[in-house]
């Protein structure tokens, strides 16, 4: 694990220094300077995953890049008020969770995550270097950066003082990620038992969704939205940015799972018929308490 640990510390400091030197280097619109630097770092994240034949050496990358974009175009913008603080407080939580909920699972480069072992397997005559790349790294990165896109206002060239909508965005963006960390202390607590191994996870917030965690994700992204929109409503185009997170999951992610869950979970096509994806509906079913 210490070598594990040196390489993921070895790689971010080089795509640091690389988007780092990138963006001082470029000179234009501050928004296309950012993510020339956003995909030069992944770039160089996605060489050195190449180098230790591991995709997941990016994995952190989704939470490590948003806090420093924030910060960044907070410090380049026309001044430092609440908005400003609210946005990169609540940027910098849901990072420092999500990464700490990254490192707590990670068990170190000599394991890969099981949906890059399949595409891996499923590639056909695709070259594994342009999956990498492609599939795994730089179409998350532009994700990312899409949802970021409603940050710029909020922290840095919005003309509207705090107001109402500010409230309402402070409320999605914390409530978001207070569900994200209730549905991952309570799948942790629930997978460490061991007689839990193929029994579906229908406790707490998993009875009323079946990706608790994945409607959060989306919740953040739309509570950052909602603070670009109270900024300046001439941004209310960044929605792509949202909306490119719903259909992500949707399409991608939760079909992804849900194909998983029910190969080695008996009952989970129940479950699924039973359960919503990700909005709480009924019918619910009764789950087995946590205790």
């Amino acid at each position: 694990m210490s070598r594990s640990w040196t390489v993921v510390a070895l790689a971010y400091a080089l795509a640091g220094a690389a988007a780092f030197g990138t963006a001082a280097l470029l000179d234009g619109p501050v928004l296309a300077v950012t993510l020339a630097a956003d995909v030069v770092a992944t770039v160089v994240v996605f060489a050195l995953s190449m180098v230790v034949r591991n995709a997941s050496l990016y994995d952190p990358y989704w939470s490590v890049a948003p806090p420093v974009i924030a910060l960044a175009w907070a410090i380049v913008g026309d001044g430092v008020g609440v908005r400003q603080v609210l946005v990169v407080a609540l940027v910098t939580i849901w990072a420092v969770r999500l990464t700490g909920n990254w490192v707590s699972g990670w068990r170190g480069l000599s394991h890969e995550d099981w949906r890059y072992v399949q595409l891996r397997a499923t590639r056909g005559r695709v070259p594994w270097w342009v999956v990498n790349l492609g599939g795994i790294q730089l179409m998350p990165t532009l994700v990312v950066y899409a949802g970021m896109l409603s940050v710029w206002p909020a922290v840095a060239a919005g003309r509207h003082p705090l107001w109402i909508l500010d409230g309402l965005a402070v409320v999605v963006t914390a409530g978001a990620i207070a569900l994200e960390t209730v549905a991952d202390r309570q799948l942790r607590r629930f997978t460490r038992i061991p007689a839990n191994q193929r029994r579906i996870a229908d406790i707490g917030v998993w009875r009323h969704s079946r990706h608790p965690n994945y409607l959060g994700e989306i919740g953040f992204w739309w509570g950052l939205w909602f603070f670009g929109l109270a900024a300046d409503a001439r941004w209310w185009w960044t929605v792509v940015g949202p909306l490119g997170m719903v259909v992500l999951f949707v399409a991608a992610s939760i079909p992804l799972m849900d194909r998983r869950s029910e190969q080695r979970r008996p009952g989970y096509a129940e479950y699924k018929r039973q359960v919503p994806a990700l909005v709480p509906g009924m019918p619910l079913r009764r789950g087995r308490r946590l205790d």
